[in-house]
């Protein structure tokens, strides 16, 4: 009789855990299968969404794994395991990760927002985190610049996102600001004839915006005139320079007096040197 006990005792005990572990295997293998199934559908909805291929990778895998140690909690909960302590351990586990990572995530977090929204992409010229130069690479982590003087500067997501982007190269046309000053005693109606003439043989300045030619300040030692006109991006630097160039031969060709040394104007443009 006891060993008869023994024996039904033995198969009940069989029975019922061979129908957890059963259950866990199916919930093992349905999951993993599952898990894939909703990786694929991720990949292709973002690609569908034309999300960086960089991106798309990272979230398919956040999610499979994700999805995997989901299945696997619950496989051990069919098995009769307490699982909260698990959970517990990987809550723990994931805050501790994130504390250590949270540069790191960060900058992660930047880079996504970047990739989604493109304030600007590849070759553009900005002037952000008090850097100008070209875009050469835009990372999950990073972005890369080539400053004017060839030197690359790697810049945090974070540092980026955290203040104004200017980009520079994002219109097709730009303006060129520029100040000339001639003396007090020449003929200003005749200055600015000499000034249109000038910017009316270059072809690369275009007709429409017209150009603006003002008197824009009375200085101690001259009268200056702001001189703005219109160029496509790519013709920015030569135009700038040329005029500057032309406007010193036809003033001295016209007798117009420019004062020495002529007053030196910033112009925040100025500093945009295309990389």
């Amino acid at each position: 009789m006891e060993i008869e006990k023994i024996y039904a005792q033995i198969q009940e005990l069989v029975t019922v855990f061979g129908m957890r572990i059963l259950a866990a295997v199916a919930i093992l293998f349905f999951g993993w299968w599952a898990a894939k199934i909703i990786r694929s559908i991720i990949r292709k909805l973002m690609e569908r969404a034309h999300v960086d291929p960089t991106i798309i990778t990272f979230v398919k895998n956040l999610a499979y794994i994700a999805l995997l140690a989901f299945v696997f909690i619950a496989a051990l909960g069919k098995l009769g395991i307490q699982t909260a302590s698990f959970i517990a351990v990987l809550g723990a586990a994931g805050l501790a990760v994130g504390l250590a990572l949270q540069g790191s995530l960060a900058n992660f977090a930047a880079g996504v927002l970047l990739i989604i929204f493109r304030p600007f992409r590849v070759d553009d010229v900005i002037d952000a985190a008090g850097v100008i130069g070209k875009v050469e690479k835009i990372e999950v982590f990073t972005t890369q610049l080539k400053t004017p003087d060839n030197k690359t500067i790697i810049i945090p997501n974070s540092k980026l996102t955290a203040d104004n982007i200017v980009n520079i190269s994002a219109k097709p046309t730009r303006r060129v600001d520029m100040i000339f000053g001639v003396g007090y005693e020449d003929d200003l109606d005749k200055v600015k004839q000499v000034i249109e003439s000038v910017l009316t043989e270059d072809q690369r300045i275009l007709k429409d915006p017209a150009p603006t030619i003002g008197l824009v300040e009375l200085a101690d030692s001259s009268v200056n005139f702001a001189v703005r006109p219109w160029v496509n991006a790519a013709d920015y630097w030569d135009v700038y320079f040329d005029t500057h160039e032309k406007m010193k031969k036809r003033f001295d060709a016209e007798m117009i007096a420019i004062p020495y040394p002529q007053r030196d104007v910033h112009v925040y443009e100025h500093k945009a040197a295309e990389a």
